[in-house]
């Protein structure tokens, strides 16, 4: 299992506590793999972009009107966190779902 988040992101380290084993990927220093943000940009679509994070309330209209995939690029932590790759299944974020399903 893969974990894809900020090690300073709350939710994050709430995540990695609760799952113990898991292989942790910085998105400030190792960015998101180009076709992990393809497939979580096809199953999430525009969920995938934190529309309230202090980083998207900074940037232009112009900005914010790009690719998806193009801004992530850019600015990693725009995504909404965690992402979760568990054997190819994608969940994002940490909430009762999530924790449902990877937890039992």
């Amino acid at each position: 299992m893969k974990l894809y988040g900020l090690k300073t992101c709350d939710t994050c380290r709430k995540a990695l506590k609760s799952l113990g084993t898991v292989e942790f990927h910085d998105l400030r220093a190792d960015g998101l793999p180009k076709d992990v943000a393809q497939a979580a940009h096809a199953r999430f679509g525009a969920d995938l972009v934190n529309r309230r994070s202090t980083t998207w309330r900074q940037l232009s209209e112009a900005e914010r009107a790009r690719d998806p995939l193009a801004l992530l690029a850019d600015h990693p932590t725009l995504m909404k966190r965690p992402l979760i790759d568990d054997d190819g299944t994608l969940h994002l974020g940490w909430g009762k779902d999530t924790q449902d399903a990877l937890l039992g």
